[in-house]
């Protein structure tokens, strides 16, 4: 049976490409129902009822439940935030610009459905700046949707209140983690804060705060809609519901493809109503399952077929489905050059605020340079392996441990964990004719 998508988030851009980031568009195509329903509703319900039956987790990388983030928030404490994280920044990742730029009702809808159910009057959406046109549309949205009466005072009649501010970023990718964008959201230089505390109990403005991804809150309508449990029958597992995956590289169909968790990589890659295999023919080498932050898979048999399900190529693989950005490459490329080029961008993203990943991470780009062009020597793989074991002690086990503050050093040594389980021998004779070999010291990165 072939794979095909199963649409819910991204029904109307796809159904409506005309006009599904209008108001009139939206309208009718039933954007704001679901609003309105949950507006009927008791907040407390919506959190610890549907969203929890529902299954729902974080569609930005983490995969963290989203109804026990909500919870964490103390009863008590007023004011609190709500802060939409759509700071895509990582390569090969692209769903969260396509449902700002072409349904951004369907995210002001989440956004309001979510404030409403954590009691927040006070939403701020932190906006990547490249997206000039994401912004334009947002803001309209935002606009057209406060003059019918779904935002502002007194929504719908129902006594609830919410504004909603949005805040273009200025191109730093480490403002994807949650506590540097809170950082940056305050007019503080983005860098990741230590925790505890979480942003639940001191986030923005040192006051309760959810965090959540684009992505996540557009699947709220689609939530009150059909009900949690309802919802909860699509997918598999604890990986229930759609995902939307970028799929790009060595394929026939790129682009962003919304299917029920639980198909496999094989399907999503080769199915004809997808990525319709590789464009010439030749076998998968090796594919990176979740963003650059994840550790590979081979074209094997036994990682193809795997399930799109997070907790299971997790546990069985060490990998993660991260933010949805599925690349492949074929039998022809150089995997040691993918990983330098990947490391380079997390060398360049840095911010510096860990010793281990803004000296480590400059050090294993350097390295996968000389590898990937030629100039390797013969324990380089072991360098690059020390180098990585001291940002992210057992990276070949999961789940791993870390010496930074946030994620971004462990992604760093994704791909040095990834040639050295699959690719050791073909990056050992890379670097055989290369210059001669130095002891695996400090002095070995000179």
């Amino acid at each position: 049976m072939t794979a095909t998508e199963t649409r819910l988030v991204t029904a109307r851009l796809r159904e409506r490409p005309e006009d599904s980031w209008t108001m009139d568009g939206a309208l009718a195509s039933g954007a704001y129902e679901s609003l309105k329903q949950a507006l009927g509703m008791a907040p407390e319900s919506i959190g610890k009822e549907q969203v929890a039956a529902s299954g729902l987790r974080g569609r930005g990388g983490a995969g963290f439940p989203a109804a026990t983030k909500w919870s964490f928030l103390a009863p008590d404490s007023f004011p609190r935030y709500l802060v939409v994280n759509a700071d895509e920044g990582e390569p090969s990742t692209f769903k969260d610009r396509m449902l700002i730029e072409l349904d951004p009702h369907a995210l002001v809808e989440g956004i309001a459905i979510a404030a409403f159910a954590v009691s927040c009057h006070l939403a701020f959406i932190y906006l990547r700046g490249e997206f000039a046109l994401g912004y334009e549309r947002l803001t309209d949205a935002i606009r057209d949707a406060k003059a019918k009466g779904f935002l502002g005072a007194n929504i719908q009649g129902s006594g609830f209140d919410l504004e909603i501010v949005v805040h273009r970023g200025a191109g730093a990718y480490i403002c994807g983690e949650e506590s540097a964008l809170i950082e940056s959201l305050e007019g503080e230089r983005g860098m990741p804060r230590i925790k505890p505390p979480f942003p639940a109990v001191a986030g923005l403005y040192a006051k309760p705060t959810v965090v959540n991804n684009v992505e996540t809150l557009a699947t709220l309508p689609h939530i009150i809609a059909m009900g949690g449990e309802r919802y909860a029958e699509l997918g598999v597992n604890k990986s229930t519901g759609t995902r939307i995956f970028s799929l790009s590289g060595h394929v026939k169909r790129p682009g962003n493809y919304e299917v029920e968790l639980g198909i496999t990589f094989r399907d999503l890659i080769f199915s004809p109503e997808l990525g319709g295999g590789t464009p010439s023919g030749r076998p998968v080498k090796f594919f990176i399952p979740g963003g650059a932050s994840s550790q590979w898979l081979t074209g094997s048999d036994e990682h193809l077929d795997a399930p799109l399900d997070m907790d299971f190529v997790q546990q069985t693989f060490g990998v993660m489905l991260g933010s949805g950005a599925v690349m492949v490459y074929d039998d022809t490329v150089n995997p040691a050059l993918i990983a330098w080029r990947l490391a380079k961008f997390f060398a360049h993203e840095s911010c510096g605020k860990c010793t281990p990943c803004r000296e480590g991470a400059g050090w294993i780009e350097k390295v996968l340079y000389r590898i990937s062009h030629g100039e390797g020597r013969p324990n380089d793989l072991d360098l690059l392996f020390s180098v990585g074991n001291s940002i992210s002690p057992g990276v070949l086990n999961a789940p791993f441990t870390q010496t930074t503050i946030c994620p971004l050093g462990p992604s760093a040594v994704s791909g040095v964990a990834s040639l050295h389980k699959y690719f050791r021998e073909e990056v050992i004779a890379m670097c055989s004719n290369g210059p001669r070999a130095i002891p695996v010291t400090a002095g070995a990165m000179q």
